[in-house]
């Protein structure tokens, strides 16, 4: 697998890849994460404009992507808990893979800790798949943040 920058090329894999991912939350217990049409390719293109959207793809088939976002995060600024540290960080965002693609959310997530030391992200809490695979891969729950809406968030950050 190789992880690279997306480019506008990328942006109908990349929203089938959200839509994917927003129907299996939705029919899998976690139905209020992510709603309507974000993400979608408004914020598909923003990211890329940003230079922080990211594609997973293996033989020349895009398999996942993740914004991967230079600290520091608003949201995070408050936070019911505490962070492990105040070095500077990135946060992972937007990440979706395919069904078939076993291994590529951890692959990603494994990608982003090399690169970038201190990683910082958050999920919804019933998204139990993106929580055993922040776990997994040596992350730890620091409290609850609130996103611009008030929703809440359960907030995790690995130390690199």
């Amino acid at each position: 697998m190789e992880i690279r920058l997306a480019t506008t090329d990328d942006l109908e894999a990349i929203v089938a890849l959200y839509d994917a991912a927003r129907e299996f939350m939705h029919s899998h217990g976690n139905p209020t994460q992510w709603v309507g049409a974000y993400p979608g390719l408004e914020s598909a293109r923003d990211d890329i404009a940003n230079g922080c959207l990211h594609v997973c793809e293996q033989d020349g088939e895009i398999l996942g992507c993740m914004a991967l976002v230079p600290g520091p995060d608003p949201t995070y600024a408050h936070i019911e808990g505490a962070w492990l540290d105040d070095l500077p960080y990135h946060a992972i965002h937007r990440i979706a893979a395919k069904p078939k693609g076993k291994g590529v959310g951890r692959a990603m997530i494994g990608w982003a800790v090399e690169r970038c030391g201190s990683v910082r992200s958050d999920t919804h809490e019933d998204n139990a798949p993106m929580q055993h695979a922040l776990m997994a891969c040596g992350f730890e729950h620091c409290g609850t943040i609130y996103l611009e809406d008030g929703s809440p968030r359960m907030a995790f950050q690995l130390r690199g």
